[in-house]
């Protein structure tokens, strides 16, 4: 890929303005709309800023690790970029949308890579309804909260919570519980990827409860909406051995 034009994005870190500087003097920074590949420098937190800041071009994108965990990223090294962007191997992951009824009737739509949470915003215990595809499945949920994880996101805030690592091929979400109090054994459910998941809250001016996608607040909320975008695909590409498939499996033997 000798004529490979990269557009780099990187965080407000020091660290991460420093390796765009020097990268790009090195292998040259093209215009977002006209790159071959996207570079984002920083951590994961950034990668999905960068996948949701780009959503609107079919680029893929190639993250170097200049954060802490870098579960998203690979390695930084300067030398040889071309060629491990040549080399490299492509991910395609679909984000959860999310539709989120506010306590005041506005309309929330966001979309997440990881995952859709629901948390308390008060003292007391949410309570929440969780229906699949329009069938009641759990009358009363009492918890701290709530989430709906992909693939991608399940070593994220879902493994936090206690929630399965899921294989990227397993076409799966994870239904995860935080502190769940009653029903006192239920520890989640794992629901097709084309599952459509609602989650209401129960008696919502006594609980609270707020909802995130992918840490982006919809505020106080009634009901939330989630479901697979399949019209939204994002490309991340990583170096042979060391992509998602490889991460989840290792993560869970540490």
């Amino acid at each position: 890929m000798p004529d490979t034009q990269i557009a780099f994005m990187a965080s407000d870190t020091e660290i991460a303005q420093a390796a765009r500087r020097h990268l790009s003097m090195e292998y040259g920074d093209a215009p977002l709309e006209k790159a071959d590949v996207i570079v984002a420098l920083g951590g994961d937190g950034f990668m999905l800023q960068t996948l949701h800041g780009t959503q609107h071009l079919d680029t893929p994108v190639y993250g170097m690790n200049c954060g802490t965990v870098g579960f998203l990223m690979n390695e930084y090294h300067e030398p040889g970029l071309i060629d491990r962007l040549a080399a490299a191997e492509e991910e395609v992951i679909h984000p959860l949308r999310m539709r989120a009824i506010g306590a005041n009737g506005s309309v929330h739509e966001a979309l997440a890579i990881n995952e859709v949470s629901l948390l308390r915003a008060g003292p007391q215990a949410a309570k929440l309804r969780i229906s699949i595809d329009g069938k009641l499945r759990l009358e009363e949920l009492v918890c701290d909260g709530a989430l709906v994880a992909t693939p991608a996101g399940s070593t994220a805030y879902n493994y936090s919570a206690h929630g399965p690592i899921l294989p990227i091929g397993s076409d799966v979400l994870a239904l995860t519980a935080m502190s769940a109090f009653r029903p006192r054994r239920w520890r989640g459910a794992l629901l097709p990827s084309e599952a459509k998941v609602r989650i209401d809250v129960v008696n919502p001016s006594k609980r609270p409860v707020m909802a995130d996608a992918d840490s982006r607040s919809a505020g106080i909320v009634v009901s939330v909406e989630i479901e697979t975008a399949r019209d939204v695909s994002h490309r991340i590409l990583f170096d042979p051995g060391h992509g998602l498939e490889e991460r989840l499996i290792r993560e869970q033997f540490v």
